[in-house]
C-alpha cells in the first residue's frame, strides 16, 4: 500500500498533465464527430437516394472495422501526405469512428419524434426550418442525450488507443510509469482510477443536463 501511495503521489503531476491531454483530445474528437455525425444523419434521413446510400455505406464501414485499424490508417495514411501531429491524427480517427455511432443516435432521436407533432407545427404555418429548430430538434435532444452522453464516455475510454501512435496521454503515461518503476499493476490501477474519475464526472454532467431538460415534465409542487 505504501508503494502504491508513493508512486501515486510522485507521478501525480504526470498523470494530471496526461489527463488534460486526454480531455483535450476527446473534446476535439467529440466536436468533430458531432458535426460529421449530424451531416451523416441528415444524409441518411434525406430524400436523395444516393446520399442515403453513401451514409449507409459510411456507417457500415466505420462500425464494421476496428478503431485501432482506423487510427493506423488515418495516421500513417495522412502522414504520408501531410505532416500531421499525432494529436490531430488521433482526434480525427476518434471523430471518424464516433461520428457513425452519433449519426445513428441522431437519426433514431428524430425518428422517435411523433409525426403528429411535426404535422401540427406545419399546419400552424411553421416553415420546415422553424419546425426543425423549435419542435423536432429539442424533442430529439431529450431522447438522445443519455445515449449521446454514453457515447462521449466511450470516446474518452477509446482515446487510450492513440497511445499506439505516440500520443502521451493517460494510458501511455501509465505505460511509461510502469516501465520506469517496474510496478506494472500499480501503474495500471492508478490510470484506471483517473479514467474512473473522468467518467464519473462526465456522467454527473450528463445526468444534470438530462434533469434540466426534463424539468418541464415534472408536476409543479405546491
Amino acid at each position: 500500500m505504501s508503494d502504491f501511495l508513493a508512486i501515486f503521489t510522485q507521478y501525480a503531476p504526470l498523470f494530471l498533465e496526461a489527463s488534460w491531454v486526454t480531455l483535450r483530445l476527446s473534446a476535439a474528437a467529440i466536436v468533430m464527430a458531432m458535426f460529421l455525425g449530424s451531416l451523416i444523419a441528415a444524409m441518411a434521413m434525406g430524400r436523395v437516394r444516393a446520399l442515403r446510400w453513401i451514409a449507409t455505406a459510411y456507417i457500415g464501414l466505420v462500425r464494421g472495422t476496428p478503431l485501432i485499424t482506423q487510427i493506423f490508417i488515418i495516421y500513417f495514411g495522412l502522414v504520408a501526405i501531410v505532416a500531421l501531429p499525432a494529436f490531430w491524427a488521433g482526434a480525427l480517427a476518434l471523430a471518424f469512428h464516433n461520428s457513425a455511432y452519433i449519426a445513428e443516435i441522431i437519426r433514431s432521436g428524430f425518428q422517435a419524434v411523433p409525426s403528429g407533432l411535426t404535422e401540427a407545427a406545419r399546419s400552424l404555418g411553421m416553415s420546415r426550418t422553424k419546425t426543425l429548430k423549435r419542435v423536432q430538434a429539442p424533442l430529439a435532444l431529450r431522447t438522445t442525450l443519455p445515449v449521446l452522453g454514453n457515447q462521449y464516455i466511450i470516446a474518452i475510454k477509446d482515446s487510450s488507443l492513440v497511445s499506439f501512435i505516440g500520443m502521451t496521454e493517460l494510458f501511455q503515461t501509465s505505460r511509461n510509469v510502469a516501465s520506469s518503476t517496474y510496478q506494472e499493476l500499480t501503474a495500471y490501477i492508478i490510470v484506471a482510477l483517473y479514467y474512473l474519475v473522468i467518467v464519473l464526472a462526465l456522467t454527473a454532467v450528463v445526468n444534470w443536463l438530462e434533469h434540466r431538460l426534463s424539468a418541464h415534465r415534472r408536476p409543479a409542487t405546491s
